[in-house]
């Protein structure tokens, strides 16, 4: 239940609130595996009553959204290690907050999702000359104009492209060959019954609309090759594998599980 009116985004949209609580409650950790502390800010000023999710949110989801992070902060570190002056465009970026975590003062950084999310952001970060706000569809090509150096581009995708169907995701793939050839690409998806799961426990247990239901899965990733031959898997890896050993037996025990069924996993590919 929200506490007031400031709060107005679509059934989709409002799911940007977990993953923002999610990095919020690691920070507040005696030993946080990732310290974020914009978002332990936000979640303290924001109109959103978060009792629904702190009551039902599983922990292994809530790590699963630091692992992600932490997967892509390092991707994105080593990108830009080779590329000083790359492009990074953080598409359905929601209340993320990686710029803040891995600018090096050179990157151009775009931070792209709808109108009502981008309004929203806007009360609580700040644009800059190198970091900018588009308030566009990702299907809407027009954003791609405002890539500055389009040789050395890296998309990030975090919890967005599980609200597509398969051919929507087909059609953004090919729209990325298109407008950005030699792209590099980092996101998470689910398998098939991982997206069954998650709808079950994120979306329902999180007291999110159910016309937030996630859609896409894929229990192996390199299919998507089959697209388009230039399309190309650089990695990719279970959610949970480099993070286990931070935990209890009884969390690495559900980790194991989760991992060895594929429920949630992370992936880097580049688009020739």
């Amino acid at each position: 239940m929200r506490d007031s009116d400031e709060i107005k985004l679509g059934s989709i949209q409002e799911t940007l609130l977990l993953p923002l609580w999610g990095r919020a409650i690691e920070t507040k950790k005696k030993k946080p595996l990732l310290i974020d502390e914009k978002a332990v800010s936000i979640i303290n000023s924001i109109p959103y009553n978060f009792t629904t999710i702190a009551k039902n949110i599983n922990k292994l989801v809530q790590y699963g959204w630091i692992a992600r992070s932490i997967y892509f902060d390092k991707k994105i570190k080593s990108f830009i290690e080779l590329f000083p002056e790359a492009a990074i465009v953080n598409i359905g970026c929601g209340l993320d907050t990686t710029f803040d975590r891995v600018d090096n003062g050179k990157i151009q950084w775009i931070d792209l999702d709808l109108p009502d999310t981008i309004d929203l952001r806007k009360k609580y970060i700040s644009e800059s000359e190198r970091r900018q706000f588009i308030s566009k569809s990702v299907f809407d090509t027009s954003w791609y104009d405002r890539i500055k150096n389009k040789r050395n581009v890296m998309l990030m995708i975090a919890g967005v492209l599980f609200y597509f169907n398969e051919a929507d995701v087909k059609e953004l793939f090919n729209n990325f060959h298109a407008f950005l050839p030699g792209v590099e690409i980092i996101f998470d998806y689910g398998s098939k019954l991982g997206i069954n799961i998650s709808n079950k426990r994120v979306i329902e247990k999180g007291g999110m609309d159910k016309t937030a239901l996630i859609k896409w899965g894929i229990n192996d990733i390199y299919e998507i090759e089959k697209w388009n031959s230039n399309i190309k898997v650089v990695g990719n890896m279970p959610m949970y594998k480099e993070h286990k050993k931070n935990y209890s037996m009884m969390d690495r025990i559900g980790m194991n599980i989760a991992d060895a069924m594929k429920l949630m996993s992370l992936a880097h590919i580049k688009i020739y």
